[in-house]
């Protein structure tokens, strides 16, 4: 395996970021509005004997963390990745379209411009009169998103428990913030009917969605919100203090939709999520967003790091090697590579990340590096090299190295298309798109929310931004403590 990088590979590796980032823009295509008349025009329709015969499924979703989303510029998401998996079992190539309005699914499921709608969809009577529904991928109830009591690292579940609301009575008099017009507001009046107490439901802007709500119960702004459990699940994973065990509705189904027309369909469709129940391919993929932590493991120290004689991590020498070849301080290389795997070779993350530098599948592979058997080394060479191709890319729009430093960073931690998104919101809202802070970060904190990750000059949807914004500001701070360090001088002879 040959490592390494030369300069004919510059021009290859620009390549590379762009079409990392056209694949954002691939997407884009179907999230445009359509044309009211245009979206009348019956389209052709196909049942499953017609859609194998055009060789490709071509299937509906919406930008969301449970359903597609771009991360560092591979294509993620619960549903997204059964569809996949779906298409493929009938030797099928998947085309994915997004849109922007959810209000209009089942009438592009109706006229022919897709196959199939897969949205986070609760089946309901007046639905069942439009379309088709497949049997459910999940029963989901809405639930209480609360936090955990202080100190819980330390208690059992069943201490947790008896500090936390398990009652739906006991929601008498609590706050609990929630958009007016969304169906847990209707739920809370329902139940405070039921219970017969008041429920003090606090309403927030119609911008606000679920997720945005759950980051502020996780960090102690609000007290409650409520949210489909499929949802509370996947923030759980970014935020261990949170408690979503509390239902406060019946199950919901979730299911897709299709064409009353295509019983063939349906029928391959049911007999398919038959067998996928109960496989540990479908609950290793159930776990990948629902379960398994998505914390970033950077927290602690590594466990070589001695600050008194001036260590950080066994790779200390490694690093400096490589920092200087992309132009860094060597601190700020070992501060990237503690928050992405605390110095541990053999770190794996949700998304499939592996080794010191925690590169993706796709990535790994465009920089020659086999994550499988990866030395701390290669690991290491394969990270810098990106480094430097998203260093060159920033530098022909932000001067400024400190800057741009850290535009390098939210890049190499969302993926380049997001960060570009974030830089024309900002121009876009008359902010500075060559400063971060206040800036372009506060515009990729905003890329969770539907009204900005919507926008026309958005082209890489959904992303949370409050990672990527925690990411660079984390790194930072430990790159400036890490430079505090005092590096030991030499030995003085004593008599």
């Amino acid at each position: 395996m040959v490592f390494a990088y030369s300069r004919n590979k510059v021009v290859h590796s620009f390549l590379w970021l762009t079409g990392v980032f056209c694949i954002c823009l691939f997407v884009v295509i179907f999230r445009q509005p359509r044309d009211a008349q245009q979206a009348l025009v019956p389209l052709p329709t196909y049942d499953l004997d017609g859609i194998s015969n055009k060789g490709k499924l071509v299937a509906l979703t919406d930008n969301s963390s449970t359903s597609f989303y771009i991360y560092k510029g591979d294509s993620l998401g619960y549903e997204y990745e059964l569809l996949r998996s779906f298409a493929s079992s009938l030797g099928l190539q998947l085309e994915l379209k997004v849109t922007k309005d959810m209000n209009s699914v089942f009438l592009e499921l109706n006229r022919g411009s897709v196959d199939i709608v897969a949205a986070n969809l609760t089946v309901t009577k007046e639905r069942m009169n439009m379309v088709d529904f497949t049997d459910p991928f999940m029963l989901i109830p809405q639930v209480l998103v609360q936090r955990k009591p202080d100190g819980w690292e330390k208690m059992t579940a069943a201490e947790q428990s008896e500090k936390l609301i398990r009652n739906t009575v006991d929601l008498s008099r609590k706050k609990i913030h929630v958009r007016k017009g969304s169906s847990f507001y209707s739920r809370l009046m329902s139940l405070s009917e039921e219970i017969g107490e008041k429920i003090t439901i606090v309403e927030v802007p119609g911008d606000w969605n679920t997720e945005m709500l759950i980051s502020k119960v996780a960090n102690g702004e609000i007290d409650y919100t409520i949210a489909d459990e499929n949802v509370a699940l996947n923030n759980q994973t970014y935020y261990a203090n949170l408690d979503v065990s509390t239902p406060i509705s019946f199950p919901q189904k979730i299911a897709w939709a299709i064409r009353k027309e295509s019983p063939l369909l349906l029928n391959a469709l049911n007999k398919w999520i038959s067998e996928q129940k109960g496989t540990k391919t479908h609950a290793s993929m159930y776990s990948k967003y629902f379960k398994n932590k998505k914390e970033q493991p950077g927290r602690g120290v590594g466990k070589y790091a001695n600050y008194s004689n001036g260590v950080i991590s066994e790779y200390d020498d490694l690093i400096k090697v490589y920092s200087e070849k992309i132009g860094w301080d060597w601190h700020l290389l070992a501060a990237l590579i503690s928050q992405e795997s605390n110095f541990s070779p053999t770190a794996r993350s949700w998304a499939g990340a592996n080794g010191l530098m925690q590169l993706i599948p796709q990535t790994a592979k465009h920089y020659g590096l086999d994550t499988t058997d990866a030395t701390a080394e290669q690991s290491i060479i394969a990270g810098t090299n990106y480094i430097l191709d998203l260093e060159r890319y920033w530098k022909k729009y932000i001067s400024d190295k400190e800057e741009r430093v850290k535009f390098v960073l939210a890049s190499y931690n969302a993926g380049l298309g997001h960060v570009v998104d974030a830089r024309n919101l900002a121009l876009k809202f008359e902010k500075n798109p060559d400063r971060w802070d206040d800036n372009v970060g506060s515009m990729i904190l905003q890329k969770s929310n539907p009204l900005i990750y919507n926008d026309p000059v958005v082209k890489c949807g959904y992303c949370r931004g409050q990672e990527t914004y925690n990411y660079v500001k984390e790194i930072l701070n430990r790159y400036y403590h890490y430079k505090k360090i005092p590096v030991p001088g030499p030995a003085i002879a004593t008599n």
